[in-house]
């Protein structure tokens, strides 16, 4: 499964959640697919995504979304791998971090990562995160279902080939716009089930 591919089934099942976006080809790719409102590009940020997540899903518990989503790279998460135990420490219901896994820094000739050795969903399991793990198109959609209705932080792990999709844009965009569309998209969204408007 290619990057592309992997994120062609999650565009498609996460059109009514919150998605945060790891930088580089993740989300030029993701961008070129179908840039959302509900997107939200980390750009230049390697290693944000499950910080971020994990503070939006906190402050979901109480919201009618039933998962906020991280899309993260194996190279991105090893930058922050304190993630994976601060999330499992708090605990956040509505957290739902996938690794696209390449076992290679895409943007940077693609030298490896430590994934080929280091497993980052035993390293979850092992934080007390709830781990479901993907290596095709059929798996991916399988395990966001599960993971989707499944309580506590979880993480798809989705194996994918290394290499980048040709011919995508660079995503030049002002960071302060993107997280301004974010949030308008976002607020209501949160206040949904809170009690409050």
């Amino acid at each position: 499964m290619k990057r592309i591919e992997a994120l062609e089934v999650l565009n498609e099942l996460t059109a009514e959640l919150p998605v945060v976006v790891t930088c580089a080809a993740t989300s030029r790719e993701l961008a070129s697919l179908e840039n959302r409102d509900n997107h939200f590009y980390v750009l230049d940020s390697m290693g944000l995504v499950g910080s971020i997540t994990t503070g939006l899903a906190l402050a979901a518990k109480d919201s009618d979304l039933p998962k906020v989503i991280g899309i993260e790279g194996d190279g991105s998460l090893l930058m922050n791998p304190n993630v994976l135990p601060t999330g499992g420490f708090l605990g956040p219901e509505k957290l739902l971090l996938i690794v696209l896994d390449n076992q290679v820094y895409g943007s940077t000739a693609g030298l490896p990562t430590y994934s080929s050795r280091v497993d980052l969903g035993a390293i979850a399991e092992a934080a007390g995160w709830t781990v479901g793990r993907a290596a095709d198109e059929l798996q991916l959609r399988t395990e966001f279902d599960r993971l989707l209705t499944t309580s506590g932080p979880t993480l798809l792990h989705a194996s994918i080939e290394a290499g980048n999709a040709a011919d995508i844009p660079k995503l030049l965009v002002d960071s302060v716009v993107l997280a301004h569309r974010f949030q308008g998209w976002l607020r209501p969204r949160l206040a949904r089930g809170s009690g409050t408007r």
